[in-house]
C-alpha cells in the first residue's frame, strides 16, 4: 500500500479540532422533525447535481428530475441556443405537472420543440416563455409574459448539471464547490460517454448510505470476498492513506499495492469472470489511452500524491459522490431522501466509448462487480436504521478512519442550525 503519513496533530480528526473526538449522536438519521428541517435547510438551499450534459445531446433534449425532499419536480433542457436551463415542472394555469411519461410519479426524458401541458394544452418554449393559451380570449387581462415557466437556478461544472432551488442562492456553483472539487478542472469527463445506470429504493436514512461510502473501515469485513489478501487480514483491517476536508465537502484517496502485478491480485479474487475478462471491481486491468494516463490528469485527482494511487472519492455536499479510478473511468452516486427513514439511491458508471467487444465486456464486468459491492453496503442499512430507531444506544464512537463521517454529520447539523437562526432572525 501507499505509505500513510498522518498530520502533525497525530490523527486526521485532531487536525480539525472543530470536529472534536467525542461520541456522535445519530438522532439526525431517525428524527422526522430533523428531516423536515433538512428539507428546508439543505435541499432547498444547496446546489444539487441532477445529471450530466451527455443526457442533453442536442437542442431540444430534456429530462426531468423529481426532488422529493424539496417537494419539487424540475425540467432540465438544452434550449435552441444550446444553453442548459432548468424550470419548475409546473404549469402556470392550474398547477399541473407538465412533463411525465406513463404516470405523473414517473420522470421523463426525450426531445421536443416546446412543452405542452397535458391538461389544458398551454404551451411553453424551451426558454420557458408562454407561447400558446387555449381560448385565450376567455381569460381576463392575461399577459403571457407574466406566466412563463418558473425558472430554477442552473449551472454546469465540467459537464455536471446542478440546480439550486433557493430564490437567491447564497453562493455561485463554483464558490460552493470550492478549491478541492474544482481542482478537478480539466479532467476528461467528456471522453467518458459509455454509461451504465442503476437505482434502488433503500429503507434507511440517506445519510446512513452516504456514510458507508465515505469510510473504508468496513472494507475488510463487509467486502472480504472482493478483496485481495492484504485486505482480508481481519486482524489488521484497512487504513486510508489520505483524507481532505474543504468546506462542506470531503475527499478520500486510496493507494494500490507496490510490486504486485494486477493479474496476481486478480487471481486471488472470488469471481472467475474477472480473470477471464481482465477487469474487475477497480476497472479494466490495462488502460492504453494516453489522455487517461495518470500523469496527464489534473493534480486535484490525487492531491495526496499517493504512489501508487488507486481511487479518489469526492463527497460533494449534500448528496453527490464522484469516484475517480486510476484505470480510466469514474462512478457517481446520488442519495435522494424520501422520508426520515427512506431514500432513493442512484449509481452511474462512465467509461470511454468501447473500441471493441472485449472493452465493452470489461466495462460491464466492472459495473457488475462494483454494483455487487454497493449492494453489500445496502444490505446492512435496514438493520442499521432499525438499530438506531430502537433507541437502545444514543451516542456512538467514531475512529480516526471515520473522520469523513464525523465531518458530514457536523456539516448537516451546521446547515440546519443556520436555517433555524435565519428563521429566528426573520421573526424578530
Amino acid at each position: 500500500m501507499s505509505d500513510i503519513v498522518k498530520p502533525a496533530a497525530g490523527s486526521w480528526t485532531e487536525d480539525h479540532p472543530e470536529l472534536g473526538t467525542g461520541l456522535v449522536s445519530y438522532q439526525d438519521s431517525i428524527s422526522p422533525e430533523f428531516y423536515e428541517l433538512e428539507r428546508e435547510a439543505i435541499f432547498k438551499r444547496a446546489w444539487l447535481n441532477v445529471g450530466r450534459v451527455e443526457q442533453l445531446p442536442r437542442k431540444g433534449s430534456f429530462f426531468t428530475r423529481d426532488i422529493a425532499a424539496a417537494k419539487a419536480s424540475v425540467i432540465i433542457v438544452r434550449d435552441l441556443d444550446g444553453e442548459v436551463r432548468a424550470f419548475h415542472n409546473v404549469c402556470r394555469h392550474r398547477g399541473n405537472k407538465i412533463l411525465w411519461d406513463h404516470s405523473p410519479r414517473e420522470t421523463a426524458t426525450g426531445f421536443c420543440r416546446q412543452f405542452m401541458c397535458k391538461y389544458h394544452g398551454w404551451r411553453y418554449g424551451l426558454d420557458g416563455k408562454l407561447n400558446f393559451v387555449l381560448q385565450e380570449d376567455e381569460f381576463f387581462d392575461l399577459d403571457r409574459d407574466d406566466f412563463g415557466l418558473v425558472p430554477v437556478h442552473c449551472d454546469v461544472w465540467e459537464g455536471f448539471v446542478f440546480v439550486n432551488l433557493d430564490a437567491a442562492p447564497r453562493q455561485t456553483l463554483r464558490d460552493f464547490l470550492g478549491p478541492m472539487v474544482t481542482g478537478l478542472d480539466g479532467y476528461p469527463f467528456h471522453l467518458m460517454t459509455e454509461r451504465f445506470a442503476y437505482q434502488a429504493p433503500v429503507n434507511a436514512n440517506w445519510k446512513l448510505f452516504l456514510d458507508a461510502f465515505q469510510e473504508y473501515y468496513h472494507a475488510s469485513i463487509l467486502h472480504s470476498q472482493q478483496q485481495v489478501a492484504q485486505l482480508r487480514n481481519l486482524s489488521t483491517g484497512f487504513k486510508v492513506p489520505y483524507f481532505q476536508l474543504d468546506g462542506p465537502h470531503r475527499l478520500i484517496s486510496t493507494g494500490g499495492w507496490k510490486g504486485t502485478p494486477r493479474h496476481l491480485m486478480a487471481a486471488e479474487l472470488m469471481y472467475p469472470v474477472e480473470v477471464a475478462a481482465q477487469a474487475g471491481l477497480m476497472g479494466p486491468w490495462h488502460v492504453d489511452r494516453d489522455e487517461l494516463a495518470v500523469e496527464n490528469l489534473p493534480a486535484g485527482v490525487n492531491p495526496g500524491r499517493l504512489d501508487p494511487w488507486s481511487v479518489s472519492t469526492f463527497n460533494i455536499f449534500p448528496n453527490f459522490v464522484i469516484l475517480l479510478y486510476e484505470r480510466g473511468w469514474y462512478l457517481t452516486y446520488r442519495y435522494w431522501p424520501t422520508s426520515a427513514g427512506t431514500h432513493d439511491w442512484e449509481m452511474e458508471y462512465w467509461f470511454p466509448a468501447s473500441r471493441s467487444p472485449r472493452e465493452r465486456i470489461q466495462h460491464e464486468v466492472t459495473a457488475a462487480m462494483s454494483k455487487e459491492a454497493g449492494i453489500q453496503d445496502m444490505a446492512t442499512l435496514d438493520g442499521t436504521q432499525q438499530g438506531l430507531e430502537s433507541g437502545a444506544v444514543d451516542r456512538f464512537p467514531l475512529s480516526d478512519q471515520e473522520i469523513t463521517v464525523r465531518h458530514f454529520h457536523k456539516v448537516v447539523d451546521d446547515w440546519v442550525q443556520a436555517h433555524r437562526r435565519d428563521g429566528r432572525e426573520a421573526r424578530t
